[in-house]
């Protein structure tokens, strides 16, 4: 590993201590199946390798019903995607102490390609893992899983059920 590569590592992430080896997995998490599928096997080749986990879930940054003008309790929308991202951050610290694996949990706002992205460059990724998309319009304008490896931030791994 290069200088240069090691000094992308942020402390605030697990990682490395300098010089080792361990690697650090970033994975989507939404809570749809698809994305516990991706979860799990980031745990799994987390605990083969030794390395540690981060849990990246995005939020939207704006509210679909805000597009179309519609009248929206914006305090009731964030305390609902706190509450949901709690949820899901209790649910994937337990898989990830089953699994013996170190995680740690990012709530970003924004895109998914951009939240991945964003903490596998901060964190200096060996890889980020996905789980394939279920949507139809990714399926027309690209899924997260290949807009991200067009990005070329880390390999990307689209893991399917």
């Amino acid at each position: 590993m290069t200088e240069a590569a090691e000094a992308r590592r942020s402390p605030e992430f697990p990682g490395r201590a300098a010089g080792a080896t361990a690697p650090v997995i970033v994975v989507g998490l939404d809570g749809s199946p698809a994305s516990w599928d991706a979860f799990s096997w980031a745990a799994g080749e987390a605990a083969r390798t030794g390395g540690a986990l981060i849990a990246v879930h995005a939020s939207p940054g704006l509210e679909p019903a805000a597009a179309f003008c519609v009248p929206l309790d914006y305090a009731a929308a964030d305390r609902a995607r706190q509450e949901f991202a709690r949820q899901l951050a209790a649910e994937a610290a337990q898989r990830a102490r089953d699994a013996c694996v170190p995680l740690r949990f990012v709530r970003e706002t924004g895109g998914v390609t951009r939240a991945l992205a964003s903490v596998a460059r901060s964190a200096g990724a060996d890889v980020v893992v996905v789980g394939r998309s279920a949507k139809m319009l990714h399926r027309l304008a690209g899924s997260p899983g290949r807009r991200l490896a067009c990005r070329h931030d880390a390999p990307v791994v689209v893991v399917v059920p």
